[in-house]
């Protein structure tokens, strides 16, 4: 089974990712930090993986410690849901429209970690989440994944929708490519 449990402890946060590549897109997400669960549930939900996200941080400081925590944990579960990776079709693509939103996402399950990250510039909060963490996400999962990952915004305004699109588009790769 391709799945992996991940716990991390920091000083700022406690986290723990389970995360099934063969599910069924069962999903439940709890860090704290409202926006980025919707987000990661919209990852688990078009990934079709099942996706456990349990966090406790210090989001009475702000969000940065839970979010990047968050993200790191997940992207090990990524590399370790893998394994050997027989199997795989190790590249997998996705073009997602929102509305006014077009995002592009490619991915590349090479064991080398990379980012291209292409997002026009937006307002910094959605409800009370810092969007200057949006790119950061991508970091942390990228770097502890070891996957290689293009996201483009082509077209889009609205913050929430410039985030969603990309969280759809780079989970349809993945499953594309798993």
């Amino acid at each position: 089974m391709r799945s992996a449990r991940v716990e991390r402890t920091t000083k700022e946060s406690s986290v723990l990712v389970e995360l099934n590549l063969d599910g069924q897109g069962n999903i439940s997400v709890d860090t704290g930090v409202a926006f980025f669960d919707h987000m990661l549930s919209q990852l688990g939900k078009h990934s079709g993986f099942d996706l456990t996200v349990k966090t406790t941080g210090d989001i009475d400081v702000d969000s940065h410690h839970t979010v990047e925590d968050t993200s790191l944990a997940f992207g090990q579960a990524l590399r370790e849901a893998l394994g050997d990776k027989v199997g795989i079709r190790r590249f997998g693509d996705a073009m997602v429209p929102l509305d006014e939103v077009l995002v592009q996402a490619a991915v590349d399950l090479s064991g080398r970690p990379y980012l291209v990250h292409r997002q026009p510039e937006i307002v910094e909060l959605i409800g009370t989440f810092d969007t200057t963490l949006g790119k950061h996400i991508w970091e942390s999962i990228v770097a502890e994944a070891r996957i290689a990952l293009h996201i483009r915004v082509l077209e889009g305004r609205n913050a929430h929708h410039v985030f969603e699109a990309q969280f759809k588009a780079v989970a349809r790769a993945l499953r594309d490519a798993v």
